[in-house]
């Protein structure tokens, strides 16, 4: 028989091979009712015809549209960049699909991506939260699946991923303190606020000081955004005003390389004069010169996390949700001085 013209359907891979659509179904779905030689035939057919399997028409057969939403405060920073690619390479062994949104890390554009999760035609929701209310939250109704990442406390209702922002940071400035760092800049920090991700790390800074016996100085914190220019202009700000530094801990990489800049421009060497430690392990820091030594927030075990997670209330909705702290690990590189 000849081959068909125009989009191959399972049809013509049936008459093809010369069995019914339903064992071609049956291959295509892997199902153990077709004997070797006729599942070779079939797939055979499948390779010579160019037949692709419709996978969204299966997902939406089975009440599914194949794709997971992924809700992120921005699509610039690196972190989140790479955590979507992460999940993409998981998801996909799943065959499922990752659709990545900015929310602005505003509590409308949270609000909007729970709210408008299914009208997108979400099977499930993965959100970064970091300006919602959790008790506007707790309020909200959805029948999709949902998985929060992010460090504020939440309603129970939800599966909700945390990086170990206290420890890790904690890490950063007991490894600086430790090497004879004994004024350690902190960029980024909040000691005064709510659980943050500012005010996580600062606390770890903190409180590697007081396990050291070295007290914090307020004037070593310098609040800021997260940019390359904002880690840049927090160092002049800091020599403007006359403040005597030895080491950075900065609360993004991205802070770190601005500040790392600003340091060369200063004529400052790192890590003889300044020691710089960042946070976050993105794939950058390995290649700047020199190389940044930062806590690796358990980036694998992030993304195998939420991946379960929300495999396991796809499969069977409605289990009991779960909180889990993923834990992290300092990478000592070229911008600290080796441990004594």
């Amino acid at each position: 028989m000849g081959k068909p013209s125009g989009v191959v359907t399972m049809a013509d891979v049936a008459r093809y091979a010369g069995v019914s659509t339903m064992t071609v179904s049956n291959v295509i779905n892997g199902r153990p009712r077709v004997g070797p030689e006729t599942r070779e035939r079939v797939l055979a057919a499948i390779g010579e015809l160019g037949y692709q399997v419709n996978l969204a028409a299966r997902h939406l057969r089975a009440g599914r549209t194949g794709v997971v939403g992924l809700a992120v405060p921005e699509l610039e920073r690196p972190y989140f960049a790479q955590l979507a690619g992460r999940l993409a390479d998981r998801f996909e062994a799943h065959g499922l699909r990752i659709v990545t949104e900015r929310t602005g890390a505003s509590r409308e554009g949270e609000l909007d991506a729970v709210a408008f999760s299914r009208l997108r035609m979400y099977d499930g929701l993965i959100l970064s939260v970091v300006d919602i209310d959790p008790a506007e939250l707790g309020q909200l109704r959805t029948d999709a699946p949902v998985v929060m990442i992010g460090e504020r406390a939440l309603p129970s209702r939800f599966d909700h991923v945390m990086m170990d922002n206290v420890d890790g940071a904690r890490q950063a400035t007991a490894q600086l303190l430790a090497t004879g760092a004994r004024r350690v800049a902190m960029i980024g920090g909040d000691p005064g606020g709510s659980a943050t991700m500012q005010a996580l790390r600062a606390e770890g800074y903190a409180l590697a000081h007081a396990e050291a016996g070295v007290e914090v100085d307020p004037e070593l914190n310098v609040r800021c955004l997260f940019g390359l220019r904002d880690g840049y202009d927090a160092i002049r700000a800091l020599r403007e005003r006359g403040v005597a530094f030895d080491a950075v801990f900065a609360l993004t990489d991205v802070v770190a390389m601005g500040a790392l800049r600003a340091l060369a421009d200063a004529g400052l060497r790192v890590p003889d004069d300044i020691q710089v430690v960042g946070f976050d392990d993105i794939d950058e820091a390995a290649f700047l010169v020199p190389s940044l030594s930062t806590v690796n927030p358990g980036h694998d075990e992030m993304a195998d996390a939420i991946t379960t997670l929300m495999t396991a209330q796809l499969r069977s909705p409605g289990g009991e949700p779960k909180e889990l702290v993923v834990p992290a690990q300092l990478v000592l590189r070229g911008t600290t001085k080796p441990s004594a």
